[in-house]
């Protein structure tokens, strides 16, 4: 019902903003080159609104259960659904199909969030995914979203920011689902930077290896980031003790030169970026993502 069109209304400001911001131009969503896929639609709850709002060439499903599939060619017989896991879905090959980046929708399964959520920041280095309008749970929304120096700020929060301009829609309670969830669930609206902004941000790092130094971060986040670090420090230089205490007592490195212009030109996140002279004696949550970068 009213949830519904609140949802289809975010879904389309996402998406078409970041249309927009490149186009300079309102566009009619039934004729523009947006490119939606909805996750997991089930029998069709959000697709019986995405259809009439964007045009069945402008949207296609994908989804695991053969009766939704077969009940959605039933209602929407021009509308295209892939019979498919979600976790296996590749994006950047059906972006190169439909001939430009995908703006996704959803419904996440619980169990699957952090899975399918990866997965799309992955698809965001090729500039096969532009945006992303997805409920969740509300505790994993807030971590999303979280600042530095709270208990929600963690690994999902650094990624996030990190890739891209994170938001909360709006809450969503346990009576608008069938059946009802035990908890509050979150609309989240994510706009991917996109691989050369991600590039510049990122200055060489690689992400895999990002994600690698993050969740060692944090799988001690009540310690100091030496803690946290200190095995795979210990790892990257072979066992050599020595040389993991010079590069625990050595001055942070200088930013390089794509960060520094975009302090120059007051990018609030490149202005989060120096890692203060003391950051191994720093918890986790103290640091920003811009410094967990570093």
């Amino acid at each position: 019902g009213n949830t519904v069109a609140k949802i289809v209304k975010a879904f389309v400001k996402d998406a078409t903003e970041t249309l927009d911001k490149k186009n300079g131009v309102e566009r009619d969503l039934t004729q523009s080159d947006l490119r939606a896929v909805e996750l997991g639609p089930g029998a069709g709850a959000l697709t019986d609104s995405l259809v009439p709002a964007l045009g069945s060439n402008n949207l296609q499903c994908i989804e695991i259960d053969p009766r939704s599939v077969e009940l959605l060619g039933e209602k929407h017989p021009s509308l295209r659904v892939s019979h498919l896991d979600v976790l296996q879905a590749d994006y950047p090959s059906i972006a190169d199909e439909e001939g430009g980046p995908l703006s996704i929708i959803g419904n996440l399964p619980y169990y699957i969030t952090s899975q399918i959520l990866f997965a799309l920041a992955d698809a965001s280095h090729t500039n096969a995914v532009r945006s992303a309008t997805v409920t969740m749970q509300w505790e994993v929304g807030k971590r999303i979203v979280a600042p530095t120096r709270c208990k929600d700020y963690g690994i999902l929060s650094v990624v996030f920011q990190l890739y891209a301009d994170c938001k909360i829609h709006f809450k969503i309670p346990p009576t608008v689902f069938y059946p009802q969830p035990k908890v509050d669930s979150a609309l989240i609206g994510l706009h991917f930077l996109g691989p050369s902004q991600l590039r510049r941000r990122l200055a060489g790092v690689s992400p895999a290896h990002l994600r690698t130094v993050v969740t060692a971060t944090f799988q001690q986040r009540r310690k100091t980031v030496r803690n946290g670090l200190k095995q795979l420090a210990l790892t990257v230089y072979e066992g050599d003790k020595e040389r993991v205490q010079q590069f625990f007592e050595s001055e942070p490195l200088p930013l390089p030169q794509s960060v520094q212009d975009a302090i120059d030109a007051g990018d609030e996140f490149a202005l989060a970026q120096q890692l203060p002279s003391d950051w191994v004696k720093k918890r986790p949550e103290e640091l920003t993502p811009g410094q967990l970068w570093k």
